[in-house]
C-alpha cells in the first residue's frame, strides 16, 4: 500500500477497500441497535465512516503523508467511537489493540511509532476515564478483569511492533539488494561495453585524427576549411575522453594501491584546481573541513571523484551562486558534502544516476558519475543525492574513517 503503481496492483486495492467499506457499511446499517432511532451517535458514525472511504478511494491518486494521516487518524476514531458507542460488544476492544497494525501497511517508520505512541495514550486516558466515571458496570468485561486486559493490550502492541520491526527490516535488505543489483548491473554493462567499443573504435579514430591534423596544418587549406578541420578535432577528442572512460570502468579494482589519505589536503588541491572552472561561471567555491578526516584510499582516484562531483555542481549551478564543499568526522566515518543551490534533479532523474549514458548535460555520457559510483563503492564508503526542482542538490559522500594513529603504531 506504499506505492500503488501499476494496473493490476490498483484493482486489487480497489477490491479490497470496497470490501472494506462495505463491512463498514454492514456494520452500521445490518442489525444495529441505533439505527432505529438514528440518534447523534449514529450520525457521528456515519460521517466518519463517510469520510474514511473517501480518503480510501483517493489515497492510490495523492500518496501523500497527509492522506496517509488523515486515514490512519480517521480509522481510528471510528473504532474508538465504536468502542464507546457499543460498550456490549467486547471485541470491539480488540480493534483497538490493533490499531497500529494499519500503518504497517505505509512502510513508514514515524508514522508507525506515531501510531503506537499516540494508540497506547489513547487507552491509558479511555481506561482511566472508565475507571473513574459511572461506565465500569457498561464495560463489565473490562472491570472484571482490568490488569489482565491491561496487560494484553501491552502484549498485542509488542505483538505489532515485532511485525513492524521483521518487516522493515527486510524490506531495508530488499531494497539494498535491489541497489547493489542495479549497480552491478552497471558496471556489469560498462565492461561489456568498454571490451567492445573501446579497442575496435580507438585506432580507426586516431588514423582519423592524425590526417586531420595534417590538413590542419597544411598551407594549401583555407582558413574556413581549417576552422572545419579544428571543430572535427575536439569532436574526434570528445569521442576519446568517452573511449577513456569506458577504459576507466574497465580497470581492475586493484590497480590503483590505497593509502592513508588527509581529506581536508586533497579537498584544499581539488578546490584551488577548480576555482578558475568556477571563475567561468561567477560561481566561488567555500570550503570548510572539520576535525580530523582520515580515511583509506588511493588520492588519484579520490581526486578523480571530488573533482567530478565539484564540476557536476558547478555546472549545475546558477551564475553567481556559491557551491559548499564540507567535510567532518562523524562517529567512524568522514562525510564530504557538496552543497550547491541549483537547477536540481527530480525522484526520477535521481533514480537513474549512474546509468551508463545517462546525463542531464547536453554533451555528457554519464560515464563520470558512474566512475564516482564505483570508486566510492570500492573503498567500502557510501555516495547520497538529495535534490529537488529548482533547490539545488547535496552530494554526500561517505567513507569509514581511518586512525592515523593506529597505522603509525
Amino acid at each position: 500500500m506504499k506505492e500503488i503503481k501499476n494496473n493490476f496492483n490498483i484493482k486489487i486495492y480497489y477490491i479490497v477497500v470496497w470490501a472494506i467499506i462495505a463491512i463498514i457499511l454492514g456494520g452500521l446499517f445490518i442489525d444495529n441497535p441505533r439505527l432505529s432511532n438514528c440518534g447523534w451517535g449514529f450520525i457521528v458514525q456515519l460521517i466518519w465512516a463517510f469520510s474514511l472511504s473517501l480518503c480510501l478511494l483517493l489515497y492510490p491518486k495523492k500518496e501523500t503523508d497527509t492522506l496517509r494521516i488523515c486515514i490512519i487518524g480517521l480509522a481510528s476514531i471510528y473504532f474508538y467511537s465504536l468502542f464507546l458507542f457499543y460498550p456490549d460488544t467486547g471485541s470491539n476492544f480488540i480493534l483497538l489493540c490493533f490499531i497500529p497494525a494499519l500503518s504497517i501497511l505505509f512502510f513508514n517508520s514515524k508514522l508507525f511509532y506515531f501510531t503506537l505512541y499516540l494508540n497506547g495514550g489513547l487507552i491509558l486516558i479511555l481506561f482511566g476515564y472508565i475507571m473513574l466515571t459511572n461506565q465500569k458496570p457498561q464495560y463489565s468485561y473490562l472491570e472484571q478483569d482490568l490488569i489482565g486486559n491491561i496487560l494484553n493490550f501491552i502484549a498485542s502492541q509488542i505483538i505489532i511492533y515485532f511485525i513492524f520491526y521483521l518487516t522493515n527490516g527486510r524490506m531495508k535488505k530488499q531494497q539494498l539488494y535491489y541497489e547493489q543489483i542495479q549497480q552491478s548491473e552497471r558496471l556489469k554493462t560498462s565492461g561489456q561495453l568498454a571490451a567492445a567499443v573501446a579497442h575496435e573504435i580507438r585506432n580507426p579514430l586516431t588514423v582519423v585524427k592524425g590526417f586531420l591534423q595534417l590538413y590542419e596544418k597544411d598551407k594549401s587549406f583555407s582558413s574556413d576549411q581549417k576552422r572545419n578541420f579544428t571543430l572535427m578535432i575536439d569532436e574526434l577528442n570528445m569521442a576519446e575522453q568517452v573511449i577513456t572512460q569506458l577504459l576507466t570502468m574497465a580497470k581492475p579494482e586493484q590497480e590503483q594501491a590505497a593509502e592513508i589519505v588527509d581529506v581536508k589536503d586533497v579537498l584544499q588541491s581539488v578546490t584551488d584546481l577548480l576555482h578558475s572552472y568556477g571563475l567561468l561561471h561567477d560561481n566561488r567555491i567555500e570550503l570548510k573541513v572539520t576535525g580530523d578526516c582520515t580515511i583509506s584510499a588511493n588520492i588519484i582516484e579520490l581526486k578523480q571523484l571530488l573533482i567530478n562531483i565539484i564540476k557536476n555542481a558547478i555546472e549545475a549551478s546558477n551564475y553567481g551562486e556559491l557551491v559548499i564543499v564540507t567535510a567532518e568526522k562523524e562517529k567512524e566515518f568522514v562525510v564530504i558534502k557538496v552543497i550547491d543551490h541549483g537547477k536540481g534533479m527530480s525522484e526520477e532523474e535521481l533514480a537513474a544516476l549512474g546509468t551508463p549514458f545517462y546525463s542531464l548535460k547536453s554533451k555528457g555520457t554519464g560515464l563520470g558519475l558512474m566512475i564516482c559510483f564505483n570508486i566510492v563503492e570500492k573503498y567500502n564508503g557510501k555516495i547520497d543525492f538529495v535534490s529537488s526542482k529548482n533547490q539545488g542538490t547535496t552530494t554526500s559522500i561517505c567513507f569509514p574513517y581511518y586512525d592515523k594513529q593506529s597505522y603509525f603504531r
